[in-house]
C-alpha cells in the first residue's frame, strides 16, 4: 500500500475535532461584529476628545458603512462627525441621520472637496473662493481634524464652508 498524503484540515469533523465551515462563519461574523463596535466607540471617543458635541452620538458601523445619529450643536459641528467618521480607514460611506440643534442664525451647509494629488488649501482656496489667501478659512472650518495646513492627504474629504 504504501503512504497517501491528505489536507489536515479538509474533510469530515468525525473525531469532533476543529470547527464546521457554519461555526467558522458564524465566529467570523460575531468577531467583525465585534471590532465594528470597537471601531464605533474609537469614533465616539475621539469626537468628545476633539470637542465635537453631539447630544446622543450613536455610530454604528457595518463592514465599510457607517451611521451616525444625534444632535449637533451646529451644523459646522454636524459637519466635522460626517468628516471624522469618512475620513476614518475602512469607512467608504457615511449615512448622516443627525440633526442641528436649532440656532438663531441660519448657517449654510458647507460644500466637501476630495484632495487629489498636487492638491493645496490654497490651490483649494483659489477653486472655492478666488483667492488662494483663503485658504485659513478651510483649515479654521476642519479643525480640529487638521492640525496643519500643509498635512493634507490624497482621498481626504475637506469642509469647505461659505464665506460670509
Amino acid at each position: 500500500m504504501g503512504l497517501f498524503s491528505f489536507i489536515k484540515n479538509a474533510g469530515a469533523k468525525v473525531f469532533g475535532i476543529g470547527k464546521t465551515d457554519k461555526e467558522e462563519v458564524a465566529e467570523a461574523a460575531a468577531a467583525e461584529v465585534k471590532m465594528e463596535a470597537l471601531a464605533a466607540s474609537k469614533l465616539e471617543e475621539t469626537a468628545r476628545d476633539l470637542d465635537l458635541h453631539v447630544e446622543g452620538l450613536s455610530i454604528f458601523i457595518d463592514d465599510d458603512a457607517a451611521t451616525i445619529s444625534g444632535e449637533a450643536a451646529d451644523q459646522a459641528t454636524k459637519e466635522k462627525m460626517v468628516l471624522l467618521v469618512g475620513n476614518s480607514d475602512g469607512i467608504a460611506t457615511v449615512d448622516d441621520k443627525m440633526t442641528v440643534a436649532v440656532a438663531a442664525v441660519v448657517v449654510p451647509e458647507a460644500q466637501f472637496h476630495a484632495v487629489v494629488s498636487g492638491d493645496t488649501l490654497g490651490k483649494i482656496a483659489k477653486k472655492y473662493y478666488g483667492n488662494a489667501m483663503k485658504y485659513t478659512e478651510i483649515f479654521e472650518a476642519n479643525k480640529p481634524m487638521l492640525t496643519d495646513p500643509d498635512k493634507i492627504y490624497v482621498g481626504q474629504v475637506l469642509r469647505i464652508p461659505a464665506l460670509d
